[in-house]
């Protein structure tokens, strides 16, 4: 079905109010990486309410299923996990919500990444696949990923037997909600996201008082060495006609103001969209790192490997597809091609494990007023940042349904591969 067959809103003043409580409820509950449970537990409740077949994948994902004849087989994915970010929008609804990482620190969570937004707008969009299936014919793939943010969630599904257990799809989409302007779209043609590594860096010394520094071997005069000298690999050896983002998230040394500790640990964040620039650029961080603490007399570093983002690359022929569904339901105007963004994702992981092509694509999440302000528009992962519900949530649900629709069959004929 064409949305623009119709003079009927897409979704209705009722279904908009059911999934602002929705949102609302999801953003004042956020839950960290792989830990998921109760986001998990209301996804599987409210698409088994819409006639969809669940189970859980990965741990903390669920992959729901309509099947609805025959046809094409078609996947969504939409990304559930939040940040270990301290809220700091002032909204009614913002998080106060508290998590544990891994080492045990506790931390406050938010979704400020927008993964409330997606989850909401899947489940939108499964609504209106539920109510129009008379329109409609083949098998839809809901795939709610956990850990998108520690790239672990689309492996762990993967790994869990995703694609034996599911319906193999022909494509698989998915979205992301940007500090765009609300109620429009963004989609590649081709690359779309860079690919991405992260190291945890330990930096060993010896440890001292502060007032006899010459006994010591000061490892955070070392690494604070190391975090200037790596900033210059981009400027100095990667090529200019190439993109490489280094970024050094945190530092953490010492207890004390006057002990000189016996080590330092940094986390290093690297960016790339060419996989011969990025080999280029890990061989030269590793060989400044362990550089610099040679002509300190220290040991040589560790280099812990903390994960990996592929190059997120969107098939041609699919992606021009889905474009021409975004502008027939959104209008061309708002609809555009963006330059390559350096964030990264997991979402590639998911169509190619089922060898089938994928397709991702943004949509706007902020206000003219906000976009265009005397201050900077809060940006994905920003304490600040906070899609206007609507008309984000409407561009959300109706993106998303609407290339669906158009990837399935038209309800009256028979085909595809489903199984």
């Amino acid at each position: 079905m064409n949305v623009s067959e119709t003079n009927e809103p897409l979704v209705s003043a009722e279904m908009r109010e059911d999934l602002r409580h929705l949102y609302q409820h999801l953003h004042r509950a956020p839950e960290l990486s792989m830990r998921e449970y109760r986001t998990a537990a209301l996804i599987t409740e409210r698409m088994t309410a819409l006639g969809f077949s669940t189970f859980a994948c990965g741990g903390t994902g669920v992959v729901a299923v309509l099947r609805n004849g025959d046809g094409p087989v078609v996947a969504f994915r939409a990304d559930t996990d939040a940040l270990p970010v301290a809220e700091e929008t002032g909204l009614p609804y913002a998080s106060t919500a508290r998590g544990t990482l891994r080492d045990g620190t506790e931390v406050p969570v938010m979704h400020a990444c927008g993964h409330d937004m997606h989850v909401t707008a899947a489940i939108g969009a499964a609504t209106l696949l539920a109510d129009t299936r008379h329109t409609w014919a083949g098998t839809v793939v809901f795939l709610f990923q956990p850990g998108e943010e520690t790239s672990e969630g689309a492996r762990a599904m993967v790994d869990d037997g995703l694609w034996e257990k599911a319906p193999r799809p022909e494509v698989v989409y998915g979205q992301h909600v940007w500090p765009g302007l609300a109620g429009t779209a963004e989609i590649n043609i081709g690359t779309t996201m860079a690919m991405a590594d992260s190291w945890k860096v330990t930096v060993r010394g010896r440890g001292g008082h502060g007032s006899r520094p010459e006994n010591t071997i000061d490892p955070v005069v070392l690494a604070a060495h190391m975090v200037v000298r790596i900033q210059s690999v981009v400027s100095r050896e990667v090529p200019s006609s190439q993109a490489a983002v280094v970024t050094v998230g945190s530092f953490h040394a010492g207890l004390k103001e006057n002990v000189i500790p016996g080590s330092a640990a940094f986390t290093l964040n690297v960016r790339h969209i060419d996989p011969e620039t990025r080999e280029r650029t890990l061989a030269a961080l590793h060989r400044v790192i362990t550089a610099e603490a040679q002509a300190s007399g220290a040991p040589e570093p560790e280099l812990e490997e903390l994960y990996t983002f592929p190059l997120l690359v969107n098939d041609t022929e699919e992606a021009a597809a889905a474009r021409s569904a975004l502008e027939g339901a959104l209008g061309a105007d708002s609809v555009t091609e963006p330059p390559v963004h350096m964030g990264s994702e997991d979402f590639g992981h998911l169509p190619d494990a089922a060898g089938v092509p994928g397709v991702y694509w943004f949509f706007g999440g902020l206000p003219d007023e906000v976009l265009h302000g005397e201050d900077p528009a809060p940006s994905n992962h920003s304490p600040h940042f906070s899609p206007v519900i609507e008309p984000t949530l409407t561009t959300g649900v109706t993106a998303a349904y609407t290339v669906l629709v158009s990837r399935l069959g038209n309800g009256s004929r028979a085909g595809g591969t489903g199984r």
